[in-house]
């Protein structure tokens, strides 16, 4: 078994680790911040009787999670059926919005747990190769024992490192989706403010009336 070259491997899979966290961690800040800013816009622009014709052409001309969950909520509002239709809508629109606010980050959570073992199998794997060479070569330099070690333990340094960034973002992450998913509760109750509803007695009454005059 070539120790040095898993090793080196093992270098390679933290970088690797390391620049698709960075990644997700620059998509994720865009995305939340675009989130919050359409929502934020959403609802200073929103009144109780809004439709969605009456929205601002501006917010309406690119698609946002708050704009679908907002007109969504507006249609149903403009269809005047019965208010647990309606609130129906508006569960399964807070539901829907999990799944894009959480995606990727389970990989950021991956990362986290793994990045300290990989560095303890590139430290393992570099003492054993250390090990090795001494072996074979014997000891005539206490500094090549040293150095060896040395640049073996570098790997756990560097898993460690990468865990502690990961986890940070990771948090900072979680923090900032709970927040958003508050922000978007609230632009869900205000699209739903003013709606007309009828109550479901009203809409059975006909059907009933009519077995009625059969």
């Amino acid at each position: 078994m070539n120790t040095n070259l898993m090793h080196d491997i093992t270098f390679y899979v933290m970088y690797g680790a390391l620049a698709i966290a960075v990644f997700i961690i620059i998509e994720r800040s865009v995305y939340f911040a675009y989130v919050c800013k359409q929502a934020a816009r959403l609802m200073a622009a929103m009144s109780g009787n809004a439709a969605p014709r009456e929205l601002p052409a501006e917010l309406t001309a690119r698609n946002s999670l708050p704009l679908e969950m907002v007109t969504a909520v507006l249609k149903q509002k403009a269809s005047i059926g019965t208010r647990k239709d309606l609130d129906d809508v508006i569960d399964s629109q807070y539901l829907h919005t999990r799944a894009p606010l959480a995606r990727s980050l389970w990989i950021i959570e991956t990362i986290t747990t793994a990045a300290p073992l990989l560095g303890l199998l590139g430290t393992i794997l570099g003492i054993i190769d250390t090990f090795k060479a001494l072996a074979s070569a014997g000891v005539s330099d206490p500094g090549q024992i040293s150095a060896g070690i040395g640049t073996a333990l570098y790997a756990t340094g560097l898993g460690i490192a990468i865990a502690l960034f990961c986890i940070v973002f990771h948090n900072l992450f979680q923090d900032r989706q709970e927040r958003i998913n508050e922000q978007l509760k609230m632009l869900l109750i205000r699209a739903a403010m003013g709606a007309r509803t009828v109550a479901e007695s009203d809409l059975l009454e006909p059907e009933a009336t009519r077995y009625r005059t059969a």
